[in-house]
């Protein structure tokens, strides 16, 4: 077969987008625009690395600010979005075995994430809208510094990944409560209860001993929906008043003088952004790292009950930390410094620590495993999360806050290395891992690809998170634009290991396209002929 034919048809013609299920083609389709955005993500990311090194002909400060502003959230809402809503939307039915609630709705969340984010990405690249991505008051609103158009198209876009949000929220949740036609099974209320954690509370004050109706996987992934549904109301709200601004100063109207307190803002805006970063990520990626574990081994999940009962916790952690993003703001109350930014905010290192090690017992026992990519991504997902968290936890002191707030330290060895390697090789486990199931047993095009990636994207994301640190360290700051070359040796490390990350998506991508063929990544797109059993709620 040459290459012409390989690349048309796919490994051996094994893969055969005809014969995909419409289940099957509406998770690849979301893998397919996750990946898509990751590359955006990735060539932004190395852009901004190179323009640290040094000028770049092609590329102007507003530019880099704006592409600042728009990378975590491409990263964010256009991949990672993407992928998680695709595979728990797929996992969710699976893991229940009833039909998903509604796949045209499955289909519209991936068609909004989609669009918006190219609507907010095209709207800061023409016209270098860059307000930064936390939004503070009033910057995200001042249309004397910035283009009131960009900013309305911006939000805009936002506003279309968080109605793509409610959609997948209302999808997982009546996926998870509703009988399909012709069944019958516990009622709605009881399969929430269970799915909440509340059955189980109840339980523990109860003499006997009842089963969980919901899997601990759809536990977790009802729970950190809980989250992703306070986070989505947040943000469209904030959403809505920066545009009246924007639209006032469209209309001629200037309402900058209306009176918003900044800290309000500022407390209401990471409370909400806080459930993503701390919340969310948190919660669903123990649960798929109590999936990947007792999938991968085929045994029951060491110490499930504690494992229900952390990541009830970590629903309620994940709404009372916020505080630790304003420890240095002097206007924010100490009580809240204290208690939100500093105790509260070390229960994450118990709860995350035990997700960890229940994780590695479950692996432990069902030695001697085979190191499949699956188990070697999971791995790598694990050492990420071990790195960046108690990152995260040193951050959290008043003392070391005061060092290393608003410093390359925070965006390096806590966010970069949590998001690339805990979370981003967490999914590429899931996706090695049920890339034969949703193709109809797909072969992996090339096995050495797949082991380049993992060492590419291992080495890559860990080293540009150190090197980002130790500039941190010596006080270069985040958002902020250096000429002078002071930190071009931290700068010229990171962007290197960034080239490794690169180099590792390029191969997974090139990896996957081959392994489906360029009429496969399209049949994805097209009608399914398969028919399957219809939701019994349709949108």
């Amino acid at each position: 077969m040459t290459f012409t034919q390989t690349l048309l048809n796919g490994e051996q013609g094994a893969f055969k987008p005809a014969s995909l299920t419409p289940m099957q083609k509406m998770i690849l389709r979301f893998v397919v625009v996750g990946l898509v955005y990751y590359g955006f993500a990735v060539i932004e990311g190395m852009i901004m690395r190179l323009y640290e090194v040094g000028p770049l002909p092609t590329v102007t400060d507003k530019q880099f600010f704006a592409i600042m502003t728009a990378h975590p959230l491409v990263g964010i809402f256009g991949s990672t979005y993407s992928i998680v809503f695709g595979a728990f939307l797929f996992l969710v039915p699976f893991l229940m075995k009833k039909p998903l609630w509604s796949l045209r709705l499955a289909n519209a969340t991936c068609a909004l994430l989609g669009v918006g984010t190219f609507v907010f990405w095209f709207a800061g690249f023409l016209t270098h809208y860059a307000p930064l991505y936390t939004l503070y008051w009033p910057l995200p609103a001042d249309f004397t510094q910035f283009s009131v158009w960009g900013g309305t198209f911006f939000i805009l876009g936002i506003a279309l990944v968080m109605l793509g949000t409610v959609f997948f929220v209302i999808n997982i949740f009546k996926t998870i409560t509703y009988t399909p036609a012709g069944t019958s099974g516990p009622g709605a209320g009881a399969l929430l209860s269970s799915a909440l954690g509340l059955s189980g509370l109840r339980a523990l004050f109860s003499r006997g001993k009842k089963e969980h109706l919901v899997s601990l996987p759809v536990a977790a992934i009802a729970r950190g929906t809980v989250d992703v549904a306070f986070n989505a109301g947040i943000i469209l709200f904030t959403g809505v008043l920066i545009l009246v601004y924007m639209v006032a100063a469209l209309l001629g109207h200037d309402l900058r003088r209306t009176a918003i307190d900044a800290l309000l803002y500022k407390n209401w805006f990471w409370w909400g952004l806080d459930l993503v970063a701390d919340g969310l990520v948190l919660i669903f990626v123990a649960g798929t790292w109590y999936l990947l574990a007792t999938m991968i081994t085929g045994k029951k999940l060491f110490m499930e009950n504690w494992a229900r009962a952390a990541l009830f916790v970590e629903l309620v952690v994940s709404w009372t930390v916020w505080s630790h993003h304003l420890m240095s703001d002097q206007a924010q109350p100490a009580i809240l410094k204290t208690v939100s930014g500093e105790m509260v905010t070390a229960f994450e290192l118990i709860t995350q620590g035990l997700a960890f090690f229940i994780t590695l017992v479950t692996l432990w026992s069902a030695r001697p495993l085979k190191m499949t990519h699956p188990l070697r991504f999971l791995l790598g997902g694990l050492l990420g999360f071990a790195l960046a968290v108690p990152a995260g936890i040193m951050q959290a002191d008043l003392g070391l806050n005061r060092i290393l707030h608003n410093t390359q330290w925070i965006i390096g060895p806590h966010v970069h290395v949590a998001v690339l390697v805990g979370l981003t090789m967490t999914l590429y486990s899931v996706v090695y891992l049920l890339f034969p199931i949703v193709t109809n047993g797909a072969k992996l095009y090339s096995d050495k690809l797949a082991v380049f990636h993992f060492w590419a994207h291992l080495v890559g994301g860990i080293g540009m998170g150190a090197f980002m640190g130790m500039a941190g360290l010596q006080g270069m700051l985040r958002r902020a634009l250096y000429t002078n070359g002071e930190f071009s040796g931290f700068m010229i490390l990171a962007a290197l290991s960034g080239s490794l990350l690169l180099f590792g998506f390029l191969a997974f991508f090139y990896n996957i396209v081959m392994s489906l063929g360029l009429k496969g990544v399209v049949g994805i797109f097209t009608p399914s002929r398969v028919k399957t059993a219809e939701p019994v709620a349709a949108v």
